[in-house]
């Protein structure tokens, strides 16, 4: 059955009298004046071409001999992986169904749509492992870093972006490159066969129809798991005579100044009175989602609440590194931190307050918090369910589908975890096939680097159960060290006249070895100059 069943007796009508027309109007035209039922408008502007004697599929490769592939989504993963094939060379069909088919969570029809936090999270290469990914991204040419780094938003030591002008680059920088042609349309089934090189970057929202497709081809049950929105809030309605600026330790990140969060203190009684108020709060429930599991990375802070009376304070709400402007000899026994979301500074995101809490139980709970008592909310938190394919048993090492070859898999879906994550493989996905097309065996990035540490994380490198033979312990996977191969043995060196050196000091040694040897191995990788961990951070 062909994937496209999007009505196209309205879009006969809306071209009839393009077909007579003296200058009857080029196909992108066409498709940028109605968006909706995309896909038949592409079909019968391109019999309209023909009729005129132009191809439009020919100006698109006007400048290379290949035939297109195909990307399916136009998420980070799916616009990433484009990006990659289009500057090898290649041309590319992007399909997106946002302008036909809207998502619970998606508000904007623009591509690379940030859905949860603004952030990036930590810059820092010199030993982190996201930044040591966004250094690698970026030696890569990739197009999320550039549009990233030139829509940033002061966040301390992390890469914060405004939301709607980074997906607007993205957005822009897609739809005007020569090679790359966006069809807005839903695919409701796996690629027709006619397309013998695809992606499949629909994300952690894939459409019903396409997700049983991929499980009726895998045979395998869908995995799931829970992902929550923080709430946003005008800075406007923040009393700045409680709450002051300041990032944890001062830290000045890209674009920072030291003070690029609001921070509201919580005494020991005010902060009681809040984990009772997120435990008593009322919920929303789905029944058809019973058993699906959190991820840990992003749970919902009235479950961190119900884990343990100390968790918050240990996890979003932890007050080291941080002093009261107002009264800075009294320790706050909790702070919730607001970061700033966009440019203009006039809406900050709750950092670590995703929830599934109700509308009414979401601004009643949150104005319990001191200064944020007359808070007025840009957006409530909300509640989505992700999916992932058990991506170890069904992935070969350059991510195609191993039932179906020419067929590859990227970003969340796959089951990295996070912004970066999954627009680095779809980085990877599109230069794989990219390579393929052009008749070149795809060069895998070292195990070294970040991008080989996650990719085999994807792939491979995971338990086998004794009790269930065959099934591997896969769960969605930030970049973390712990991913990354051991340091050769003698490679950490106690420094002169440290007599003790272990516990954090050696911690960090490690992690900064392991962030240098991963930019030497990616540049080796990609033919291009190593930054240098100053340059990277």
């Amino acid at each position: 059955m062909a994937p496209f069943l999007i009505p196209a007796t309205k879009v006969r009508r809306d071209l009839s009298d393009s077909l007579s027309a003296p200058q009857a109007p080029d196909l992108a035209q066409v498709v940028a004046a109605k968006p909706r039922y995309t896909f038949a408008r592409y079909a019968l502007a391109k019999r309209l071409d023909r009729r005129l004697g132009r191809d439009n599929d020919a100006r698109m490769t006007q400048t290379s001999s290949h035939s297109p592939i195909h990307v399916i989504g136009g998420g980070l993963a799916g616009s990433e992986a484009a990006w990659q094939v289009a500057n090898a060379g290649v041309p590319v069909i992007l399909h997106e169904m946002r302008g036909v088919r809207g998502t619970e969570a998606h508000k904007t029809d623009d591509l690379a749509e940030l859905v949860c936090s603004n952030s990036f999270r930590s810059d820092d290469a010199t030993s982190n492992a996201v930044g040591v990914i966004h250094a690698e991204m970026r030696m890569a040419g990739s197009l999320i870093m550039a549009c990233a780094d030139k829509h940033q938003v002061p966040a301390g030591g992390a890469l914060a972006v405004d939301r709607d002008g980074f997906s607007a680059a993205v957005t822009q920088a897609i739809a005007s490159h020569p090679l790359i042609t966006v069809v807005r349309e839903e695919i409701q089934g796996l690629p027709p066969t006619e397309w013998d090189q695809a992606i499949i970057a629909t994300g952690p929202l894939t459409a019903p129809g396409l997700a049983s497709a991929i499980q009726a081809e895998t045979g395998a049950d869908a995995l799931a798991f829970f992902d929550a929105i923080a709430p946003i809030v005008y800075r406007d309605s923040i009393d700045m005579d409680i709450c002051w600026y300041q990032s944890r330790y001062d830290k000045v990140g890209p674009g920072g100044t030291g003070k690029d969060y609001i921070n509201c203190p919580m005494d020991e009684a005010q902060y009681n009175a809040f984990v009772d108020a997120l435990i008593a709060g009322d919920a929303v429930g789905f029944k058809e989602w019973e058993g699906t599991p959190y991820f840990d990375g992003c749970l919902p802070i009235e479950v961190m609440a119900e884990r343990g009376r100390e968790t918050l304070r240990h996890g979003p709400m932890k007050p080291m590194g941080l002093t009261n402007a107002h009264n800075p000899t009294v320790k706050a026994y909790a702070v919730v931190q607001l970061r700033q979301d966009n440019a203009l500074g006039t809406l900050y995101n709750m950092v670590g307050f995703q929830t599934k809490l109700k509308y009414g139980a979401q601004a009643e709970i949150f104005r319990l918090i001191p200064g944020l008592e007359n808070a007025e909310f840009a957006r409530l938190g909300g509640l989505h369910r992700n999916t992932y394919i058990n991506s170890p048993t069904l992935l070969d090492r350059s991510l195609v589908l191993k039932s179906r070859p020419g067929l590859r898999f990227a970003g969340q879906i796959t089951g990295c975890e996070g912004y970066v994550e999954s627009a680095s493989i779809g980085l990877l996905a599109g230069r794989f096939a990219a390579a393929e097309r052009k008749g070149e065996a795809p060069l895998l990035p070292p195990d070294t680097t970040a991008l080989g540490s996650l990719l085999n994380h994807i792939t491979g490198g995971h338990i086998v159960s004794d009790e269930e033979p065959g099934k591997r312990s896969f769960q969605p996977m930030n970049i973390n060290f712990g991913l990354f191969p051991e340091l050769e043995p003698g490679s950490i060196v106690k420094p002169e006249g440290v007599k003790r050196f272990r516990g954090k000091d050696k911690t960090i040694m490690k992690r900064q070895l392991i962030a240098k040897r991963a930019l030497a191995d990616c540049a080796k990788w990609l033919g291009v100059p190593a930054p240098t961990l100053a340059e990277s951070a």
